[in-house]
């Protein structure tokens, strides 16, 4: 049997454009398969800019905690391809084994018959394959890209549909303003399906995501609105709804952000009809979910051991205009903690919005290391980001690598040993992840 890489491989062949947002595609395939999305557990469906991963991992945590069975289907991935699925299994799931995967993979292409289709089309059909063959109590499925006509969008009925926060990224595939690319997320929501719709950063993105829902006779859940709450109170997380309060610890997961996300997460399971779940459960997942390249120290590992004695060194994977403010802002709370000094190592890619992104650090770091993404061909070239770096009033240079920019700073002065944050592209991320030797696992 092929790999799966070698399966992969080739169907980049059908279908000359990496994104191409339509339906029929994999409905068809889907059809050709016997339709294994309607053999799925009770589906979750998660649509966002920012936290969508983060909120997952929540569910999934909490949910494991309570002896639970959770599917997961999330992307991208930051190393392996493996990582997007996820089979459930009580007591913890696993990355789908490697002869699972190639074996679903070659079932979709001799389905497939040749006919065009993206590779995110066939490799969701797969994991529906893969989902509908192995039982679990949900599946937590995360959107590629938008929601309305994403592949993952061929679910009749789910248990429950969220939105995450909405920012303005991949204007070219959603359109240009935050009402444009709501409309595009909130075409997950399904007539009589619970739709809860998490803290947004726009009103007017929570407008057109609660018109929406209305209009179609969902049943749209908000934070804030009397259907649930959410804060943090002497250093824990405080949920509540219209039947229960949670005096919860805080989040393993850093960020004041995880804040908001944590409490959709909980939000969701209970209008999914996990409300059962109980305290003990909730607050167990909270102390032991992982999301890699989010927001995350890297306190062991080859890369670890090559900063200045003292250093901390971070790690996330935000690249959009809105996840850079969220990641400053989480750099900012630590700064008031700890003042040391910033530094940021940066590599982005030639479609984001570096400017946006870059100017959230204005007054915050003390300088900016461009690096290029090594087999990226769309990564902006790294002198490009440094001399973006310096227009909006960055201090900033080059380094050929992140393991040269790290070695760089060991022969700096400074006052203090730095923080450093790694971050700008979730590419990025998986490299530094793979040099490091701290893959997801």
């Amino acid at each position: 049997m092929d790999s799966s890489d070698a399966l992969m491989a080739r169907f980049l062949a059908l279908h000359p454009r990496t994104i191409d947002l339509s339906l029929g595609r994999i409905e068809r395939l889907l059809e050709r398969l016997g339709h294994p999305e309607r053999r799925l557990p009770p589906v979750i469906h998660v649509a966002g800019t920012n936290g969508k991963g983060s909120t997952i991992a929540f569910m999934r945590a909490i949910l494991e905690a309570g002896g639970l069975a959770a599917h997961v289907y999330t992307s991208p991935h930051l190393v392996r391809f493996h990582e997007r699925i996820r089979i459930g299994a009580v007591g913890g799931g696993q990355y789908v084994p490697e002869e699972q995967l190639a074996d679903a993979l070659a079932r979709c292409e001799a389905a497939n018959a040749g006919e065009p289709i993206t590779v995110f089309e066939i490799t969701t059909a797969a994991a529906f394959l893969l989902f509908s063959e192995s039982p679990a109590d949900v599946l937590l499925l995360e959107v590629g890209l938008g929601g309305r006509v994403d592949a993952t969008n061929v679910i009749d009925r789910v248990a429950c549909a969220v939105v995450t926060p909405i920012g303005r990224d991949h204007a070219e595939y959603l359109g240009d303003t935050v009402e444009a690319v709501a409309t595009e997320k909130a075409g997950i929501f399904k007539a009589g399906c619970p739709a809860v719709i998490a803290a947004q950063d726009y009103a007017e993105a929570d407008s057109v995501l609660c018109r929406i829902a209305d209009s179609i006779g969902a049943n749209p859940i908000r934070v804030g609105n009397q259907d649930f709450a959410v804060h943090a109170e002497r250093g824990r997380l405080v949920f509540q709804d219209e039947i229960d309060l949670f005096d919860l610890p805080r989040p393993r997961l850093n960020g004041r952000h995880q804040l908001t996300n944590a409490g959709t997460a909980i939000a969701a399971l209970r209008a999914a009809g996990f409300g059962d779940i109980g305290t003990a459960a909730i607050e167990a997942g909270l102390a032991s979910v992982d999301w890699p390249g989010r927001l995350q120290r890297l306190n062991r590992g080859r890369l670890s051991e090559l900063v200045p004695a003292g250093a901390e060194l971070w790690l996330d994977g935000g690249h959009n205009v809105d996840g850079g403010r969220i990641l400053a802002a989480a750099m900012a709370d630590l700064g008031e903690r700890s003042d040391v000094p910033l530094v940021l190592i940066v590599g982005l890619l030639g479609t984001k919005d570096a400017e946006g992104f870059l100017r959230n650090f204005v007054g915050l770091a003390r300088t900016l290391i461009a690096v290029p993404i090594a087999g990226q061909m769309a990564a902006r070239p790294a002198e490009e980001v440094a001399q973006i770096a310096l227009e909006v009033g960055l201090e900033a240079r080059v380094a050929s690598s992140v393991e040269a920019a790290l070695e760089g700073l060991c022969t700096a002065s400074f006052a203090q040993p730095p923080r450093i944050l790694i971050c700008g592209s979730l590419y990025l991320a998986g490299a530094v992840l793979t040099a490091n030797g701290t893959p997801p696992t």
